[in-house]
């Protein structure tokens, strides 16, 4: 007699398609938040909140080096990004706008604001936005040194 072969009911096959859709994993969801950069000729200040305005992470040039004088330059301004990035990513934080300042009546920024900006986007935020904040006086009280300005 030929004994006759039958598959087992219970064990089903699964294709490789499947089992590749089970493995990958739903996609993360993206949080917002807001990096103020403060960049001026002495410090670089990265100061990041969520939406609604509560701190993550805020640190400054002073954070990272012991010189002062070294505290605006762009490679402290990138180690300055990096480590506010690390622990905004921890809380979650994906992407992000950014809102560069320089000081007051000082023609653009200082040398570690670009540096910061660019740090902050190989750390792997996605940046949806970047605008310029820097505050520009309308006229305001009058400047000391009389009609014709300091002598010197």
């Amino acid at each position: 007699m030929a004994e006759e072969v039958t598959e087992n009911p219970k064990v089903e096959t699964v294709s490789p398609e499947v089992e590749k859709e089970s493995k990958k994993e739903k996609p993360k969801e993206e949080r917002t938040g807001i990096a103020y950069v403060y960049a001026t000729s002495n410090n670089t200040i990265v100061h990041i909140t969520d939406l609604a305005g509560n701190t993550l992470s805020r640190v400054s040039g002073g954070m990272i080096t012991k010189h002062s004088r070294l505290k605006s330059s762009p490679t402290i301004a990138m180690f300055v990004a990096k480590k506010a990035a690390e622990r905004a990513k921890d809380l979650g934080i994906t992407s992000l706008y950014v809102r560069i300042r320089g000081k007051t009546n000082a023609i653009g920024t200082g040398p570690g604001g670009h540096a910061a900006v660019k740090s902050l986007d190989k750390e792997g935020f996605k940046i949806i936005n970047i605008l310029d904040t820097t505050r520009v006086p309308r006229g305001g009280p009058k400047k000391k040194g009389g009609k014709r300005g300091r002598r010197v």
